[in-house]
């Protein structure tokens, strides 16, 4: 996990320009309702592409290809998501087995010893001749030296109870650090899987992404990417039209401060799958970067971060708190005051400044609560 740091820029950097500016994003890669009117493009003709990894038509629809490009990467987002909670667990489970292990170290370490005095107690107790008690005082020669030496007998009788009930607890122990270890690999493999085939997932994705994109001519990239800033901005100006702006006026705790000038710092880094920085990161790889910066622990993924910190109503939200977007919670970004955002959108784009409004919110969630 990358945990190094870089030196931080000013907060204030764009943070409070325009609406209009932040209502031009061009990063959100889901489509927000409403759309802008579809647009074609090129007179030539060709074979209709029937998937994302066809050839696509001269005159194709270029919003058609937007949605298109938008559910491929937001595909690739929810296994994102899915890679990386089940890293998460197979860390922990790592963790766990190797605490277990020093455990079943110690234990056998311990019964070793049990059992040692235990033989000792034996051949002491073979060296009397197993004579009883009573018969032992008839043919003493000193019966007071004999009845003196009785209770020092019960208190090693009593003692040698205490020793064999002590291994017999260290030996079910062992059973049981030996059963979780087991449990533990099993848990292991199951999530080595589970990565496997989030990868698989996100590669895949990706790759049909990639390959639709490239069979654009330049000006048709030019267009989409115009498509994109105009359906962001409009998704931006209905949120703020909607007046929410004006009920917004949370003011930023210390750790929310020190997490949003971590996520400054981090705009024009490259977003990768997966990544927690320095040098790049997924959206929830920024987030929780960001607030463990703040001396701060969250969870890994946008959608355990929905699941397990505070929820808040949007417009009791400061800076520092973490917009959850989708029904799936499939993105995150880090809400930094006047309407606006700091995320990593999707592959192929970096770290940036956007509105708020651009992608459809599903709730706002408060890490310190």
């Amino acid at each position: 996990m990358g945990t190094g740091k870089r030196g931080l820029i000013a907060v204030a950097v764009t943070v409070v320009c325009a609406v209009t500016v932040l209502a031009v994003p061009g990063t959100a890669f889901a489509a927000p309702s409403p759309t802008p009117t579809p647009s074609a493009t090129s007179n030539a003709t060709s074979n209709a592409a029937s998937d994302a990894t066809s050839k696509v038509e001269p005159s194709k629809d270029l919003e058609a290809v937007r949605e298109k490009l938008d559910k491929l990467y937001h595909a690739a987002s929810v296994a994102t998501d899915a890679y990386n909670a089940a890293e998460e667990k197979a860390e922990k489970q790592s963790a766990e087995i190797v605490e277990l292990a020093k455990k079943i170290v110690k234990g056998q370490e311990r019964l070793a010893e049990l059992k040692d005095r235990a033989g000792a107690a034996a051949r002491a107790q073979y060296r009397t001749g197993g004579l009883p008690d009573e018969a032992r005082l008839m043919l003493s020669d000193n019966p007071q030296e004999f009845l003196d030496g009785t209770g020092r007998v019960l208190q090693g009788q009593r003692a040698t109870k205490g020793l064999i009930a002590e291994l017999t607890r260290t030996q079910q122990d062992l059973e049981q650090y030996a059963k979780d270890a087991s449990a533990q690999w099993q848990e292991l493999e199951a999530n080595r899987q589970a990565k496997a085939t989030a990868q698989k997932k996100i590669e895949k994705q990706i790759a049909a992404a990639e390959k639709l994109e490239s069979q654009l001519e330049k000006e048709e990239k030019e267009r989409l990417a115009e498509l994109e800033e105009q359906a962001a901005h409009q998704a931006q100006t209905a949120w703020l039209d909607s007046g929410i702006l004006a009920e917004i006026n949370g003011k930023a705790s210390a750790q929310g401060k020190k997490a949003v000038k971590y996520a400054t710092a981090q705009i024009g880094k490259p977003y990768e799958w997966g990544a927690e920085g320095p040098e790049s990161y997924d959206c929830s790889g920024l987030t929780s970067q960001a607030w463990a910066d703040a001396g701060h622990g969250i969870p890994r993924t946008s959608q355990e971060q929905w699941k397990q910190l505070k929820h808040v109503d949007i417009k009791d939200m400061r800076p520092g708190d973490l917009i959850i977007y989708f029904d799936d919670a499939s993105h995150v970004a880090m809400y930094v005051g006047d309407g606006a955002i700091i995320h990593a959108p999707r592959p192929g784009r970096t770290v940036t400044l956007a509105g708020a409004g651009t992608m459809p919110i599903l709730g706002v969630v408060r890490p310190d609560a």
